[in-house]
């Protein structure tokens, strides 16, 4: 058994050392969101958006479909010396070393690109509005302000007879809809646009994403499979993310101040329909029969538009997703969101706090 050499176990140490900096670095909020979030990432994101962005096709993804298969072009090759050698034990050290110093590079690739985003003071901070526990009157409250807008905005799509736009035309108006919100809110300023239709839509059906953030090329990759009525939130959702709000419920929020004050009904819609769905479930664990009222109340549209929705969760149903949601809820939590999966619906805390603070919710 060959023992590994000194370059490899000066390499882990070094790594190691790097990565908690990084820890202690990150252990200061404020001192992320002033040197790192509003100081040296705003420069990383744009110089990822401008190299990747006029590439028409994700080119995140096209890094992650081959980083899948090499790794597993070099799983078949280990096992198939294994199978060569007359001992079963293949330097088991410098393997185990190898895969160690891998993991460190690319937590700390990750987090110098982006990853620190989660330790920062974020949104809240910036709009200067606490999140505080909320009373079961307050949800009541945010259900029926929330239905008044689903149901105007159904209307008039209705009345209007917009159509939905293309997938270009969608991310045009995204660009648009965040140059609009900057007015107000400069710290949503967004260059250099890099959103893409995702090339791993059937397996995001499969695995329940409509969406996510490449850290690596600093594109926004969109779900395009999912029903039309989601997309523009998603895409907020998700450029959001690019503007370094990296924890989901942040995400969620910050997507809806820049939609619903976009005035484009398409965006406005699509960001109420999904904050009202993450209301009413929250209001259904503690009185189910007043969560069922509100859901009478809905316009026709967004009743047919929430069956629809229901029927593409259904189409895609399988048993690999529950473990894929698993998994990621394990990195939420390992990442300063310790309800998992359920983080995403902690948006409606914020925007009863914003309603609270403002009088009314989206600003």
């Amino acid at each position: 058994m060959q023992k590994p050499d000194r370059r490899s176990i000066l390499s882990v140490i070094i790594l190691t050392c790097i990565a908690l900096g990084i820890r202690l670095y990150a252990s200061s909020p404020g001192m992320v969101e002033s040197s790192y979030t509003s100081g040296i990432y705003p420069y990383i994101s744009s110089f990822l958006r401008r190299l990747w962005g006029s590439v028409p096709f994700s080119a995140g993804d096209i890094l992650y479909g081959f980083l899948f298969v090499f790794a597993l072009w070099k799983a078949a090759q280990r096992v198939k010396k294994l199978r060569r050698e007359k001992r079963p034990a293949l330097r088991p050290k410098i393997a185990w070393l190898k895969t160690f110093s891998f993991l460190l590079l690319l937590y700390i690739i990750f987090n110098a690109l982006w990853g620190l985003n989660y330790d920062r003071k974020g949104i809240h901070h910036q709009m200067n509005f606490q999140r505080e526990a909320y009373s079961k009157e307050e949800v009541v409250n945010i259900n029926n302000v929330l239905l008044q807008q689903v149901n105007t905005c159904k209307e008039a799509l209705l009345r209007q007879r917009i159509s939905y736009p293309s997938t270009r035309e969608l991310f045009t108006k995204a660009d648009h809809a965040f140059a609009e919100a900057a007015k107000k809110y400069p710290f949503l300023r967004y260059s250099y646009p890099s959103v893409k239709p995702s090339l791993f839509n059937f397996i995001g059906n499969y695995f329940g994403f409509s969406g996510y953030y490449n850290p690596f090329t600093g594109e926004a990759q969109v779900n395009t499979d999912v029903p039309p009525f989601l997309q523009p939130y998603v895409t907020c959702h998700e450029i959001s993310h690019q503007l370094g709000y990296a924890k989901e419920n942040e995400a969620n929020f910050a997507g809806y101040i820049v939609a619903t004050a976009s005035g484009d009904t398409l965006f406005m819609y699509s960001a109420y329909f999904d904050l009202f769905l993450y209301a009413n479930r929250n209001l259904y664990r503690t009185d189910s029969v007043a969560a069922k009222q509100f859901l009478a109340l809905l316009h026709p549209g967004v009743k047919k538009d929430i069956e629809t929705l229901k029927a593409y969760y259904k189409k895609y149903e399988n048993p690999a997703e529950p473990v894929f949601r698993w998994v990621y809820g394990k990195y939420l939590e390992a990442n300063k969101q310790p309800l998992g999966m359920t983080t995403y619906s902690e948006v409606v805390a914020d925007v009863i706090a914003w309603h609270k603070e403002y009088g009314q919710p989206g600003g």
